[in-house]
């Protein structure tokens, strides 16, 4: 059996990933008027187009796994069974909603066209049911 994280290393966690943020957003090129461009590349001249919105992106991912990570050793759980019929875990859950959201993206940019706001809006809710009713 797992030992639970302590309050000390989980503040240690917090900590890295405050650091992280604060990283990226110092390291985000300045916009034209004094703000961020956050559609800029964040590395000139790099292989792949790093703009802040694909770093946050990914950021925000390694944060939810993170925190499913914690969760999973603080407060293990046992499988439920939800609308879809099958046995699902917070993990599950969360796989179930990125994936949702990835197909709610790329049709809202088809149908509407960007920015992504409304999109975003949409998975919030999405995700909200899918951890609530799966």
């Amino acid at each position: 059996m797992t030992r639970p994280i302590t309050a000390p290393i989980l503040g240690t966690i917090i900590a890295v990933m405050v650091a992280i943020l604060g990283a990226l957003i110092w390291a985000a090129p300045a916009g034209k008027e004094g703000g961020i461009a956050w559609t800029d590349p964040m590395i000139r001249g790099g292989w792949m187009a790093w703009t802040l919105a694909t770093a946050l992106f990914f950021y925000i991912i390694a944060c939810l796994l993170v925190t499913m990570t914690v969760l999973a050793i603080n407060y293990p759980e046992t499988p439920r069974r939800g609308i879809l019929r099958i046995d699902t875990t917070r993990g599950d859950r969360l796989f179930i909603s990125l994936l949702g959201s990835g197909f709610i993206c790329i049709a809202y940019l088809g149908i509407m066209g960007p920015p992504l706001w409304g999109a975003l809006v949409i998975c919030l809710i999405y995700a909200a049911a899918v951890f609530r009713w799966v």
